[in-house]
């Protein structure tokens, strides 16, 4: 459930809007018979910081027939943020420049087979999405099912030094909430516990960052769905990074406790890449 990041009556309107079951249903039973609008964005300063986590705690966290990616009884939990470059249909063509350029936050798992008609291989979880924008959080909200997009009191990502830094701070809202400073790494080197679950850097970045497409659950219909991306990260363009202070990570579920004893995280940034969202899908 959404909640505002700041209380009071207009919070408390919008929160009854963005929440509306019916609302939803209503959207959904006219726009699900038009071509979805493929949404595209030049995204940069894309940071990964990624825990293995305990499988069986994070794999409690899907849905029924769903299991997580798992090597040791440990599997990855990656938190995901960059910016948006001009974040609208693609359709706008050049107009595009006109839309705005949102942070947004991804909190994923990722997934193994069997999975759901439709869905790739390179599929994965989502269980937060987190916007500084409000228009775009009442956007995602009202028109896309797999979006459960929060929006927090302050939300901040961008170079510091050489390096860059996090900020998402929930306020009295649903955001989760992050705090990390990262720096170029000298090399990239693997993490004990991913050492033990990847033959090498390489694999746990291609595991990590190509994806062709996101599951998420939607309460309102009480179902899966599947949205298909295209992120044609090279894996040449990607730089090691290392923590530059401990990194402050809460959620509101289960998975929190894990993160303790997850050791230390694997880090990297995709400097710029182009992002397209080509469908979205309730799954029966």
């Amino acid at each position: 459930m959404y909640r505002h990041p700041y209380p009071g009556r207009a919070g408390r309107v919008l929160e009854r809007l963005l929440n509306a079951r019916g609302l939803a249903r209503l959207r959904h039973a006219v726009l699900s018979h038009l071509p979805f609008p493929v949404l595209r964005s030049d995204v940069a300063d894309v940071v990964y910081v990624t825990w293995m986590v305990d499988a069986r705690v994070a794999g409690a966290l899907l849905p029924a027939g769903l299991r997580v990616w798992e090597r040791g009884g440990r599997t990855p939990f990656t938190v995901l943020t960059y910016r948006h470059g001009h974040f609208g249909p693609a359709l706008a063509g050049p107009l595009r420049r006109l839309f705005p350029s949102p942070l947004q936050s991804n909190w994923r798992l990722y997934l193994d087979g069997p999975l759901p008609p439709g869905a790739p291989p390179h599929t994965v979880w989502f269980l937060e999405n987190v916007m500084d924008s409000g228009a775009y959080v009442a956007a995602t909200r009202l028109f896309s099912d797999i979006m459960r997009t929060h929006r927090p009191a302050r939300f901040t990502h961008g170079r510091a030094g050489a390096g860059i830094a996090t900020r998402i701070e929930p306020g009295a809202g649903s955001a989760p909430a992050f705090a990390c400073t990262v720096a170029p790494a000298a090399r990239p080197v693997l993490p004990p516990a991913f050492a033990a679950a990847f033959g090498s850097w390489d694999d746990a970045v291609a595991m990590l960052a190509c994806q062709d497409a996101a599951l998420g659950w939607s309460a309102r219909f009480g179902k899966p769905v599947l949205s298909h991306i295209d992120l044609p990260i090279p894996l040449d363009a990607v730089r090691p990074l290392a923590p530059a202070e401990p990194v402050a990570c809460a959620l509101a579920h289960t998975l929190a406790h894990t993160l303790a004893a997850a050791g230390e995280p694997l880090c990297f940034l995709v400097p710029g890449v182009p992002f397209r969202v080509l469908s979205e899908t309730v799954l029966e």
